[in-house]
């Protein structure tokens, strides 16, 4: 249910419905995904221009359904702890793009930040997957609208293209700064990694293009993907560390678990409440989140859908002229026997073959 829900409020600001104006599909909207950085070579499956399946880095043609796709290549170098923290601070590194980019759009159409809000809005909705190496990246829906949002159309300058470089820009600059380990500083930015592809009308694209319909299947297919089906991790926090032993997963997944619950025990990052996400790879953020003005809400699609049901049970109301009687009238008789009340009611029964012989004095 979650997942169809996150679909039509993924489609709603694509193309309209469920209280979102028809118009937003002809404003300038884009697919983007944001992937983390390295933190020491894994097994993957590259594919070449045809589609063909290339060697990974360790010589192996791997098969999509490979176990060891996402765990490193040497174990002892991967940067576990480094890989704990990205996935703590990817929420707030999201935060900071989504400003640096009103920046970049802006600066591209020659206003300042307050003219910015005078002209145009960006709205977004996004997905956050884990990636078989148990890294958080995000899968987001950009739209340039006027001043109001979806109710008002973009100005003239706003253009798929201009929106497209501000994204490149805004993800290559945008950084976070993160805490001091044991003294190594770290820092936490967007990988190299970054896919922007902009949206076309269904209509127009003769299925060749990337669609609404498209988008809105791929983003809510990741909406209930947890890190337990990706990376082969929990699906529910730790209370101890012993805990770990009793579960069948793999030895990358339960080394992050690991670094999270051990970096969670420190004085200095105990605002990241590590071990209280140690089950989800140190990620705290929301899987779904969307700006105010992209389409509806996951709150008024339940209350609709409350509303319609309601409304399938309740009797049909008279129209003109038209009069109901009720012929039933309810009231509380009881609950029956209790055990007690049981035993005495069968207790007084006549015994088998007595019935009718006289009493006794």
């Amino acid at each position: 249910m979650y997942r169809r829900d996150t679909f039509y409020l993924i489609t709603a600001g694509l193309r309209g419905g469920k209280g979102t104006p028809e118009q937003v599909a002809t404003h300038p909207r884009v697919f983007a995904t944001f992937t983390a950085p390295s933190f020491s070579p894994v097994h993957n499956r590259p594919s070449g221009p045809a589609g063909t399946v290339r060697p990974c880095r360790y010589g192996v043609r791997h098969d999509q359904d490979d176990p060891v796709l996402g765990t490193p290549l040497d174990p002892d170098t991967y940067d576990y702890e480094a890989a704990v923290l990205w996935n703590a601070h990817a929420g707030a590194l999201w935060r900071r793009f989504s400003t640096y980019l009103r920046r970049e759009v802006a600066k591209r159409a020659g206003l300042s930040q307050r003219q910015f809000r005078e002209h145009a809005r960006v709205s977004f909705a996004k997905v956050a997957e884990y990636q078989k190496r148990g890294a958080v990246h995000f899968h987001a829906v950009i739209r340039l609208d006027g001043p109001e949002g979806g109710d008002t159309p973009p100005p003239a300058w706003a253009t798929a293209e201009l929106l497209t470089d501000a994204i490149r820009a805004a993800a290559s600059r945008v950084r976070v700064d993160g805490p001091v380990v044991d003294g190594r500083a770290h820092t936490f930015a967007f990988g190299r990694q970054l896919d922007v592809r902009i949206i076309r009308s269904a209509d127009f694209t003769g299925g060749q293009e990337l669609t609404e319909r498209a988008v809105a299947a791929y983003i809510a297919k990741y909406a209930t993907k947890g890190a337990e089906t990706a990376t082969g991790a929990l699906d529910r926090p730790l209370k101890f560390a012993a805990e770990l032993a009793q579960f069948d997963i793999s030895d990358h997944a339960r080394r992050l678990i690991r670094t999270a619950w051990t970096l969670g025990a420190r004085k200095d990052l105990e605002h990241l409440r590590l071990r209280a996400w140690a089950h989800m790879l140190g990620f705290r953020g929301h899987f779904s989140t969307k700006s105010r003005c992209y389409s509806t809400t996951l709150g008024a699609l339940r209350d609709a859908r409350a509303a319609w049901r309601r409304a399938q049970v309740a009797p049909p109301v008279p129209q003109d002229g038209e009069t109901t009687l009720v012929l039933a009238h309810w009231v509380f008789a009881g609950t029956g026997l209790s055990d007690a009340e049981a035993w005495l009611a069968a207790s007084l029964e006549p015994a088998p073959g007595t019935e009718g012989e006289p009493t006794h004095g």
